[in-house]
């Protein structure tokens, strides 16, 4: 077992040593400064030129938020497209039908979000052709749309003056220009997924992973069996789905699969793909803003979260279950139902808290079959949903409870709260206020709307597990749902119109919302007068300042949740005592 806790220390120091490299490169791309990839420059002005985009005009919040909500709204129509047509498109050499209008929706709307919930089995749900131009497409913009509004508050945060600057045509006077949407969009994709997910995907080929355009193909198993293992070209999905943190598996038991995560390699790289932009994506603020200090102290807010619930359930997977050891089953390799034997209890719960700490949503055994209290701290993970996150939009969560602590420690000493020179005012309480309730409000209300149709409908279907784990599934789905993730308690039957409907609109208003929220207060604080710090200024890169983001955190999301979660996975826990 010590081998196995060295591998998951290895895993996640590697991912720290990348990140930062990662995070300077990140900022020079945002801030315009050169870079290696700067040959890729008369591409992206081709790009502006076939869409009629002005890459120097400077646009406000209000008109980024509009540039981002536009071009989601025609990606849809084109995933539904795909979708429901597919079974008569080309590229299906195994023949899969098209998808049912409900589950089309689920799709593109959780693909268009950066979700990836997947009511679908992946190899027998979707062709080459939705594999490629749908949903690999969507995991490469949606995750560059998340990464531009990231940059957007980059931008506002950084001091600049309100005046015309080399020839960039500025908006109105008073109205501060937060640079270019579909530059920080565009660059996000060319300069940073594109490469890195290139890597990656050769890393996974010559590792084992398929890259191959044929059908199922016949085998014979150990013990004689004839079956068909579908192939294709699954290693660039593979590795935009990690990069990208969406975590959209092309074979329906996603990276436990032998064909999509061949060996503990292939499994440390696309655990450390799964945190490497978001962890880099903080180092990239304080290089933006250079101010490092910030920077580290949220780095260690967040890894103090993440690593003290990733050891948490390590621990208990690593012990065993006693409802199973009670069988007289060996337990001395820890808790191994659902797990694959070439990765172990440790790195399975390892990577069960990286995708749940991000958006990613992947796994590479099935949560539902984890322990109690290992299931209920990747919910926990995801309802707080600002440890790491997803790309760009993991910061965006975290800045809301940056701001919420600002004002909170401003009344606390008699102050009026500042946070970078801005002061925050009731305007920007009242939006961050609504984004972080909003996040409870959807995973809790739809639960209590599934527990009552269930009650009134026992013999529904819904459920392959009774009692407090059948709750756990149907909490774990809106959960997973509100914060992007995509991962499942698959004990649940969730493809049918009820599940595919509602946690579509879960989906629609927990990404947008959260997104529009922040970028509009960081809109409104760049439009204010700046403030010269003095000694009374509160200082927000502090270990002080930290902990008390990570108490509000702990108040306004874990605490929240705590009757739910009693509900569920605790009282599961307690009853294999």
């Amino acid at each position: 077992m010590l081998y196995e806790l060295l591998g998951i220390t290895l895993i996640f120091g590697l991912t720290v040593l990348l990140a930062l490299p990662l995070g300077r490169y990140i900022a020079k791309v945002y801030l315009g400064q050169p870079t290696w990839l700067d040959f890729l420059s008369p591409l992206e002005e081709w790009v502006y030129k076939i869409c009629r985009i002005n890459p120097k005009k400077e646009m406000t919040w209000q008109e980024h938020l509009v540039a981002l909500l536009t071009i989601n709204f025609i990606w849809f129509f084109w995933m539904m497209f795909i979708l429901m047509n597919q079974g008569w498109l080309p590229l299906n050499p195994d023949g899969n039908p098209s998808m049912s209008p409900d589950l089309a929706f689920n799709t593109a709307v959780s693909f268009l979000v950066n979700c990836n919930l997947q009511h679908y089995s992946g190899e027998t749900g979707v062709t080459y052709l939705s594999q490629l131009a749908g949903l690999m497409f969507m995991q490469f913009v949606t995750a560059g749309t998340g990464m531009a509004a990231g940059a957007i508050v980059f931008k506002a945060m950084k001091p600049s003056p309100l005046t015309p600057n080399g020839g960039i045509t500025v908006p109105p006077l008073g109205v501060r220009g937060l640079g270019n949407f579909y530059v920080y969009f565009l660059k996000s994709c060319t300069r940073i997924l594109l490469p890195l997910s290139l890597v990656s995907a050769l890393l996974l080929v010559f590792n084992g992973v398929p890259m191959n355009w044929e059908g199922k193909a016949s085998i014979v198993t150990m013990q004689g069996d004839s079956v068909q293992v579908s192939r294709g070209p699954a290693a660039a999905m593979i590795a935009i789905k990690q990069v990208g943190t969406n975590g959209g598996g092309w074979f329906g038991v996603n990276s436990a699969h032998p064909l999509e995560n061949p060996s503990y390699f292939t499994n440390a790289v696309e655990n450390i793909l799964i945190l490497l932009i978001p962890i880099a994506f903080v180092f990239a603020l304080g290089f933006y803003l250079n101010r490092k200090r910030l920077a580290w102290m949220i780095f260690g807010v967040m890894t103090f979260g993440f690593l003290l619930m990733a050891g948490a359930s390590v621990y208990v997977e690593m012990q065993g279950n006693p409802a199973i050891s009670a069988l007289g089953i060996d337990q001395s390799h820890g808790s191994m139902e659902g797990k694959e034997t070439r990765f172990g209890a440790a790195a399975s719960a390892f990577w069960g808290m990286a995708t749940t700490a991000t958006s990613n949503g992947s796994v590479n055994a099935m949560h539902d079959s984890m322990t109690p209290l290992s299931g209920a701290l990747q919910m926990l993970d995801m309802m707080i949903n600002a440890l790491y996150g997803g790309v760009g939009v993991g910061f965006l969560n975290f800045y809301i409870f940056i701001i919420i602590a600002v004002f909170i420690s401003g009344l606390m000493v008699g102050r009026t709260p500042e946070f970078l020179g801005k002061k925050i005012e009731a305007k920007e309480m009242k939006i961050a206020t609504l984004v972080a309730l909003l996040h409870t409000f959807l995973i809790l209300a739809f639960t209590a709307l599934s527990s009552f149709v269930f009650v009134q409908n026992p013999n529904i279907g819904w459920h392959n597990n009774p009692s407090f784990h059948g709750f756990s599934e149907m909490l774990y789905e809106y959960t997973s749902s509100s914060a992007n993730n995509g991962s499942g308690f698959e004990g649940l039957a969730d493809n049918n119109p009820f599940w595919n409907i509602t946690c579509g609109i879960v989906l629609l208003l927990s990404r947008y919302l959260p997104i529009i929220g922040p970028v509009a207060i960081a809109g409104i604080l760049a439009n204010k007068k700046y403030i010269p710090e003095s000694s009374g200024t509160l200082q927000t890169d502090t270990a002080t300042f930290g902990f008390m983001v990570l108490a509000v955190i702990f108040i306004v999301a874990a605490l929240s949740f705590f009757p739910a979660l009693a509900l569920g996975p605790l009282a599961e826990y307690f009853t294999l005592r």
